[in-house]
């Protein structure tokens, strides 16, 4: 029991049909995909600036934890304080760069940077969460854009609705006015 040569033909142009039909309503693929790479920090913001600190900088964010005084040192150094067991110096950066704190106090939060035997609590006015750039917006820092008590711990900016500076963390743990607290 073949088929006859009518209903082999019929589905021969059935499939012609089907095939012609696709084709017209098929879309394009586009012709390249654009492919962007992007830089992720842990954005704050210290005297209505805002900046942005690289991710692997920030080894922790706290609320600001309560301190105790020392003597001898400068006044940017707001105490030390015990956080699960460990001894934690609390600075507060907007003083220690002659930028002062403007937030509330609930508001303020600490970011912590350890680096080598640095393990120290940077207060800040707020933290603003994890930010993310197109690695493209990067701008290099003029050095009359920012304060010259800035100038050594911000390398650039990224771009979008406000600008953001890049400050390194690090830099400034290893800056020699940073390290000298006594007074």
């Amino acid at each position: 029991m073949g088929r006859s040569p009518d209903k082999a033909l019929t589905a021969y142009q059935l499939l012609q049909d089907v095939t012609a039909r696709s084709l017209r309503y098929a879309q394009g693929l586009p012709s390249q995909i654009e492919l962007k790479t992007y830089w992720s920090g842990i954005g704050f913001r210290l005297a209505g600036q805002n900046y942005v600190a690289p991710l692997g900088e920030v080894s922790e964010i706290l609320t600001v934890p309560r301190y105790t005084r020392l003597p001898g040192v400068k006044s940017w150094v707001k105490g030390i304080s015990n956080v699960r067991g460990r001894l934690l110096p609390v600075m507060d950066l907007g003083d220690f760069l002659g930028q002062p704190l403007i937030a509330r106090r609930a508001q303020r939060r600490v970011l912590v940077v350890e680096q080598e035997e640095i393990y120290s609590g940077l207060v800040v006015d707020e933290v603003l969460g994890m930010q993310h750039f197109v690695s493209e917006s990067f701008e290099p820092q003029v050095e009359e854009n920012i304060p010259v008590s800035l100038q050594p711990f911000v390398s650039g900016e990224y771009r979008r609705e406000k600008n953001w500076q890049v400050f390194s963390l690090y830099a400034l743990a290893q800056h020699p006015d940073f390290i000298q607290v006594a007074v």
